[in-house]
C-alpha cells in the first residue's frame, strides 16, 4: 500500500484545509477532508474574550490609525500585533506547522489539525521565523530566517534534519526589510533584500509602517551554509520587488536565482490619497503603452545569474507580458538543484482588477531548458516556452502544489500531478483539480467536490505519512 497523502492550504483567515488520500487494500482510493482554525495565543484570547476577531490591524494603515490600534491593542490583550498563522504550511522532521512570518510557527496534529504549541525550536529561536524556509539538497537541513521591526533586524538559522538550532546568525541589515522568501543551494544560502521595509520610526514622523521605496536599492547576498554577516557577497540588482522564489541553484561560477519580479509591491497598497482600485487595475495593465504608469505589478518569472568569482550580474525576464504569475513552485526533490521545470499560479487581470485583490484563473508551466524567443517593439528578448492550464470562467485557484510519482530514482521529474484547490464563484463549489503535469494543457483527471467553501488562500504543502493499518 502507497503511504497515504496530505495537502494542507493556509488561508488568510487563520484556518488550515486537508485533503487527504489513501489507497486501500484494493487498490481504490479512499479520500477525506478536515479544516480547522490554528489557535494561535491571540487567536484563544480573542476566543475567549469575545468570540470573534477583535485585534485592530495595523499594517496597511496610517500613522494614526497605527498608534491607535497599537495602543488599544496592547491595553485590551497585553500584546500589540494579532499573531497571525495564514500564509504557509510546512513539514520538518515528521511534523506539520502552520506559519506567517510575524511570529513564530505553531505545530498542528496532521490528522486532526489541532494545534499543539507554538514551536520555538527547543528554546532556542525567539523570534519571527520565515513564512519559506528551505530543505538543503543532500542534508536535509532546514535554512530559516527571522525578520523584525527591532534590531537584529534580520536572522538567519540552519536547523538539523531531527529540529535542532545548528547555526544562528545577525545579518546586521540596517533596517527591517519584509524578506519573505529564501533560497538554498548545495553550498549556500541565498537572501533578498528588495526596498520594502518596515519601520516604526517612519510611524512617528506620519509616515507609513510598511513601505516600499522605489528608488531604493536592491540586492541579493549568497552566504555559506554556516557563515557570518561577513561571509555573505552582496549583488546590487536592479530594484525589484520579489516575493517568491521559484528555485535556485550552482552553475559553474555562477549561483542562480529564479523568482517572480515585479516593480512594486502589492503591500501596503497605494499611498494616501490613490484609489485602490484604479491603482490595482493599471499596476496589472501591460497591454497599452507599457509606461512607468501600467504595469507596475505585473510580475514575471525573472532570472539573475551572480557570478561568485567576478562579482558581475546578469539579469532578463524568462516570461513574456502575456500573464502576470506568482507563486511559483516545483518538484521539491530538486530544491536547490539544475532543474528543468516550474510551475506558478497566473492571476487574471481583469477579475482582479475588477474586485482589488489577486485572482489566479490559471496555471503555468515553465519550461526552464526550451526557449521562445519573442521581440517587442524591435527588441529579441530571449523568453522560455511556457504552457497553460485554464481554469473554466469564473473559476480560481490557490493552494497549488506538486505531487511526485512514486518510483523512487529515473523518474523524471515533472512525472507526477498538479493538485490545486479552484473555486467557483457562480455556484459557490470547491473542487480539488487533479492535473497531469505531463498533460498540463489537458483536462483535470480527477475534480474532488469538497462539502464546504475554501476561501482563497496562500500556499499549501505535500506530505508523505507513515502507512497505517
Amino acid at each position: 500500500m502507497l503511504d497515504p497523502l496530505i495537502e494542507v492550504a493556509s488561508t488568510s483567515r487563520d484556518d488550515s484545509h486537508a485533503l487527504y488520500f489513501k489507497e486501500d487494500h484494493d487498490g481504490s482510493w479512499i479520500i477525506s477532508y478536515n479544516n480547522r482554525y490554528v489557535e494561535t495565543e491571540t487567536f484563544k484570547l480573542e476566543k475567549q474574550k469575545h468570540n470573534k476577531p477583535c485585534f485592530l490591524p495595523a499594517l496597511e494603515r496610517d500613522a494614526a490609525a497605527v498608534i491607535a490600534a497599537y495602543i488599544l491593542n496592547g491595553l485590551r490583550f497585553g500584546t500589540i500585533n494579532k499573531h497571525l498563522s495564514n500564509t504557509n504550511v510546512f513539514e520538518h522532521s515528521g511534523r506539520l506547522y502552520s506559519i506567517a512570518e510575524n511570529y513564530l510557527p505553531q505545530e498542528m496534529d496532521i490528522l486532526t489539525l489541532e494545534t499543539i504549541c507554538d514551536w520555538n525550536v527547543n528554546g532556542a529561536w525567539n523570534r519571527p521565523f520565515s513564512s519559506h524556509p528551505k530543505k538543503a539538497p543532500n542534508s536535509g537541513e532546514l535554512v530559516i530566517m527571522g525578520v523584525d521591526a527591532k534590531k537584529p533586524y534580520c536572522v538567519l538559522g540552519v536547523i538539523s534534519a531531527d529540529g535542532k538550532l545548528l547555526h544562528k546568525v545577525d545579518l546586521e541589515f540596517k533596517s527591517s526589510t519584509l524578506s519573505h522568501d529564501i533560497g538554498v543551494t548545495q553550498k549556500y544560502n541565498v537572501i533578498i533584500d528588495h526596498p520594502l521595509t518596515v519601520d516604526v520610526k517612519r510611524v512617528t514622523m506620519g509616515g507609513l509602517l510598511l513601505k516600499y521605496e522605489k528608488e531604493e536599492y536592491a540586492r541579493i547576498g549568497v552566504m555559506p551554509r554556516y557563515g557570518d554577516s561577513d561571509s555573505v557577497k552582496w549583488f546590487e540588482v536592479q530594484t525589484n520587488c520579489t516575493f517568491h522564489i521559484l528555485n535556485c541553484f550552482e552553475e559553474a561560477n555562477e549561483v542562480v536565482v529564479r523568482g517572480c519580479r515585479a516593480l512594486t509591491s502589492l503591500l501596503p497598497g497605494p499611498d494616501g490619497g490613490l484609489n485602490k482600485y484604479e491603482w490595482f487595475s493599471k499596476g496589472f495593465n501591460f497591454a497599452d503603452d507599457h509606461s512607468a504608469e501600467t504595469g507596475y505589478l505585473f510580475s514575471r518569472l525573472y532570472e539573475w545569474r551572480l557570478n561568485m568569482v567576478s562579482g558581475d550580474v546578469e539579469e532578463r525576464n524568462l516570461t513574456g507580458t502575456d500573464f502576470s504569475m506568482d507563486f511559483p513552485f516545483i518538484n521539491e526533490q530538486v530544491t536547490g538543484l539544475k532543474h528543468k521545470y516550474g510551475y506558478a499560479q497566473v492571476i487574471d487581470s481583469m477579475a482582479s482588477s475588477d474586485t482589488g485583490m489577486g485572482k489566479y484563473g490559471s496555471l503555468a508551466k515553465l519550461y526552464l531548458e526550451e526557449s521562445n524567443s519573442t521581440s517587442f517593439e524591435g527588441k529579441c528578448e530571449d523568453l522560455i516556452k511556457v504552457e497553460y492550464h485554464k481554469f473554466e470562467e469564473k473559476n480560481f485557484c490557490s493552494g497549488s502544489v506538486f505531487v511526485a510519482r512514486h518510483g523512487g530514482k529515473g523518474m523524471e521529474e515533472d512525472d507526477g500531478w498538479i493538485v490545486t484547490f479552484v473555486h467557483n464563484e457562480e455556484t459557490d463549489v470547491t473542487q480539488v483539480h487533479v492535473i497531469d503535469a505531463k498533460k498540463f494543457e489537458s483536462e483535470p483527471i480527477a475534480k474532488l467536490t469538497l462539502p464546504q467553501r475554501v476561501p482563497y488562500g496562500f500556499h499549501a504543502t505535500l506530505v508523505s505519512m507513515p502507512c497505517q493499518s
